[in-house]
Formats: structure tokens, C-alpha cells, sequence
């Protein structure tokens, strides 16, 4: 059986690993090559500069504020969508009581289920004319009407959620938290699946309430699947160009006054509009380096010993 194995599975591995470098590897090191020059894009005449574009990069002051906007997301996006979506996805699996004593979801748990994923089939081209709807600048968007009802909020100074410095950033989140609670709810649930009804009864018997059952049973057993929804969501979180670029004002979004950019508008900003391709590539390096060491930071982080039922 061992005979040939080697050329068996170099013969399989060949033409994936060579695709692989072609259009993986081997972009990222272009890339880094010309962040080492004075591209401009369409020239095919560059001279190199060295490490010019990364000192003048440290120097940058809109984007160093970008990194930092960067930074909010990658903190508060994973963390509020993984609580969320652990919450709903205990009280819709073992939230409830069965007649008998035992444990189930709550009622209408698998309808409750669809309505909760079905922002994850809407792409972000369809999320950002939703809620641009939402947060429209004035009385005619639903945010602002809400609040107008409600009389908080005057129909001559409505609330300009997406050109409000201090609004913006969180305005953002919140579309991101909408759209990702869904998808990280159907993941964690099809985990507590997985964990035997014999550990939450004898729990149950042994007077442990909902709060003791989630912190003690469940967040425990789901470990591996909140590890892997932090790293996903924390890759989003360093991204965020779509919705910045469609959703707030200026050149590839980022307005109110830089209030909302992110590394990923002032990279394509500085690629695409100013010409500066080697500059806007020493960029791309720079967010490649801080989302694999922020990967592996978050992997540590978050590493446990592995529990086993």
C-alpha cells in the first residue's frame, strides 16, 4: 500500500500548490516589490526607493488614524456579534423547558432561526442602500422617523448618522453586527447540537439556572466554534472597504472629514485617484502584516485546553 505513495500525492498536489503560488504567492510578493518603488500605476517606468514609502507611511496622519478606526472595528465588531449570536443561539436550543422537565428551545425556535440568517443572504451592495435608507439625513429615513415619533429628535435638526463624526463609526458597526449575528447564530447552534441534552438536564437537576448552564456547559463546549468566529470576524473588522466606500461621503467614503476611514479606503484612494501605486502598495503590505499578526494574537488569545464530551 505504501509503494508509490509519495508520486500518488505529489501527483494530486502539483497543480493546486502551482496555482496556489501563481495567484497567491506570487501577487504579494509584486506587491511588496513595488512598495519599494515610485509606481505610479500605469507607468511601466519605476526606480526604487526603498523603504521611503513605509517611513512616509508612519507619517501619514490620515492613515494612522485609519489604523486606529481599524482597531475600534476589530474590537467591538467580534465581541458584540459573538455575544449576540451565543445568546440567541442558547435561548433558541436550550433556552426552554419541555413538559417533561427537560431542555429544548424556545418556541418557534426553528422559524426565529431562518428570520435570524436571512440578513446573510443579502449582499453588501443590497446592505448599504438598506440602510443608507435607514440612516438617511433626514426625517424620511427610518432611524430618524423612529425618533421623531417618539419626540426625541426635532423635524428641523434631524440626526445626520453618516456625517456625524461621532456617529459614523458606530452607525457602521451596527450594519456589520446586523448582518454577521445571523450566520455566527447558525454556526454556534449546529455546535450545541452536538452536545448531549443528558448534560444540561443533570445541570437543570442539580439546580443550575440558564446563566450557570451558558457559562458553565455551553460557552465551554463552543470554545472551538467562538476561536474560529473571532478570527473571521476580526479579518472583517481590518477590512470594512465595501460598506466604508459606499455608505459615507468623499472618494471612496471615509467622510465626515476622515472620521470614517479605514486602511482600505486611504490604500485604494492613493492607488486609484492620486497615482501613488508603490505608496498605496507599501499600504497593502501593511494591513496583510497587521491582520496575520492580529490572527495569530487572537488564536493565542483565545487558545484553551480542549474539552471533550
Amino acid at each position: 500500500m505504501r509503494k508509490g505513495q509519495y508520486r500518488f500525492v505529489a501527483g494530486f498536489l502539483l497543480v493546486p500548490v502551482a496555482l496556489y503560488l501563481i495567484f497567491v504567492i506570487w501577487p504579494y510578493l509584486q506587491t511588496f516589490g513595488y512598495s519599494l518603488t515610485d509606481w505610479k500605476g500605469q507607468s511601466q517606468t519605476f526606480k526604487f526607493v526603498g523603504l521611503d514609502n513605509y517611513k512616509a507611511l508612519f507619517q501619514d496622519d490620515i492613515f494612522t488614524e485609519a489604523i486606529w478606526h481599524n482597531i475600534l472595528f476589530l474590537v467591538f465588531i467580534p465581541v458584540i456579534t459573538i455575544l449576540l449570536a451565543l445568546f440567541f443561539a442558547f435561548m433558541l436550543n436550550a433556552g426552554g423547558r419541555s413538559r417533561a422537565g427537560g431542555v429544548r428551545g424556545v418556541a418557534g425556535s426553528k422559524f426565529y432561526k431562518v428570520v435570524y440568517f436571512f440578513p446573510q443572504v443579502l449582499s453588501l451592495a443590497i446592505l448599504a442602500v438598506l440602510f443608507g435608507a435607514v440612516y438617511r439625513s433626514d426625517t424620511g429615513g427610518m432611524l430618524n422617523g423612529v425618533l421623531l415619533k417618539l419626540g426625541l429628535i426635532d423635524a428641523d435638526s434631524p440626526v445626520e448618522w453618516l456625517n456625524e463624526p461621532n456617529f459614523v463609526l458606530w452607525a457602521l458597526i451596527a450594519v456589520v453586527v446586523w448582518h454577521g449575528v445571523g450566520f455566527y447564530l447558525v454556526l454556534f447552534s449546529a455546535a450545541m447540537q452536538s452536545i448531549p441534552r443528558d448534560i444540561y438536564e443533570a445541570a437543570l437537576i442539580d439546580g443550575a439556572g440558564r446563566a450557570q448552564s451558558f457559562f458553565r456547559i455551553t460557552l465551554p463546549l463552543l470554545w472551538d466554534s467562538v476561536q474560529t468566529a473571532w478570527v473571521y470576524l476580526g479579518i472583517a473588522a481590518m477590512d470594512m472597504f465595501i460598506l466604508v466606500s459606499t455608505m459615507t461621503s468623499g472618494e471612496f467614503g471615509g467622510g465626515p472629514d476622515h472620521h470614517s476611514e479605514v486602511m482600505a479606503t486611504v490604500m485604494m484612494r492613493n492607488f486609484l485617484y492620486y497615482g501613488k501605486s508603490g505608496y498605496a502598495c507599501a499600504m497593502g503590505v501593511v494591513m496583510l502584516l497587521l491582520t496575520l499578526i492580529l490572527s495569530v494574537v487572537m488564536l493565542r488569545a483565545t487558545r484553551r485546553e480542549r474539552i471533550e464530551f
